[in-house]
């Protein structure tokens, strides 16, 4: 029997498979891959936007059962996204579905981008029956609520309770801040001293003059730390810095989340954001329910994040930030 050339017993094997299994390119030539094997569904989103490929990014996993806290957390360190949900059954009372945040290098007891995004793909892909009005996901941090608001059946725009504004220090040492980023101090805003907020994590703001000086801002970690150090206080994720400077675009403020690696949307930065901002009367009380920070923009992925604080007697009672989200990707993703 003549020897078969390597071609031709590609091409013979080919024969002999079913054309279902012979996806064609474009060029019409047949394509040879193999499977996913125990690949993971997801969908991938841009949040805080409606716009796709800007906002912050997003992967959603709806298929996890039996995954490990350590395949989840390498299958987020492959998407190279900041953070990535895992929809989980209900663990608690009250709530609806148990979501699990993985960043880069840990699980995340709470984070703000995440959950609106999930409520996006878990309305688009029929978990959420269209027109409900609420839903609680189980977070690290608790039960977690998000309100809901449809145009037909549509899901329009989210907005996620978050926890009561506890107020942390006062970084008295400002322009030490404002070396870490690289600005004169010029950059700092008169009058108004940075101070750490959280509503389910810290972050420490600063408020700038301009919105050019937010644009300006280069971070410098070892001159962050060194700042922390000498203030004896602990590093949080980084600087959120702002400026109230209005702009065409009419939000209320300008801003950027600066860290390691830079985060275009910042959700649960936001709300204790619009808490520094009422509390240090850069906004009025009777404006607490339209704040819009506008997230992203030298980065070159805008995010647009709604906050609203409920007030009573000058004190605020609810915490809440909203956003939207688009669809712009979906696959499957080896868990390994």
């Amino acid at each position: 029997m003549p020897q078969l050339s390597r071609r031709t017993l590609l091409g013979l094997a080919a024969a002999a498979l079913p054309v279902a299994a012979l996806p064609r390119s474009a060029s019409g030539q047949s394509i040879r891959r193999p499977a996913v094997v125990n690949g993971r569904r997801y969908l991938h989103y841009d949040v805080f936007t409606d716009t796709p490929l800007a906002g912050n990014q997003l992967a959603v996993f709806t298929d996890t059962a039996g995954l490990t806290a350590a395949q989840m957390q390498a299958m987020t360190r492959e998407t190279k996204f900041s953070e990535c949900t895992f929809v989980q059954p209900s663990e608690l009372a009250g709530t609806d579905v148990r979501l699990r945040i993985f960043g880069p290098a840990n699980e995340m007891a709470f984070a703000g981008h995440p959950v609106i995004g999930s409520t996006f793909a878990l309305a688009d892909d029929g978990a959420i029956a269209v027109g409900r009005r609420d839903f609680t996901f189980g977070l690290g941090i608790g039960p977690t609520l998000v309100e809901l608001e449809w145009q037909g059946d549509r899901l329009q725009f989210a907005w996620m309770t978050q926890q009561q504004p506890v107020y942390g220090p006062i970084f008295s040492a400002p322009t030490a801040l404002a070396e870490a980023l690289g600005l004169d101090a010029s950059a700092l805003r008169p009058g108004s001293l940075p101070q750490e907020v959280s509503c389910g994590s810290a972050f420490m703001f600063v408020p700038l003059v301009s919105r050019a000086a937010v644009d300006q801002a280069v971070l410098s970690i070892p001159v962050l730390t060194a700042a922390f150090e000498a203030a004896k206080l602990s590093t949080r994720r980084g600087l959120f810095i702002f400026s109230t400077e209005p702009g065409a675009d009419g939000a209320t403020c300008y801003s950027r989340m600066m860290g390691a690696n830079e985060d275009p949307a910042t959700g649960s930065a936001s709300g204790p954001l619009g808490c520094y901002l009422v509390k240090h009367g850069l906004v009025a009380p009777d404006m607490a329910g339209t704040i819009i920070s506008s997230q992203g923009v030298k980065m070159g992925r805008p995010s647009r994040i709604h906050i609203k604080l409920d007030m009573t007697g000058g004190e605020i009672t609810r915490v809440r930030v909203g956003g939207t989200s688009v669809l712009v990707g979906e696959g499957q993703l080896r868990a390994g």
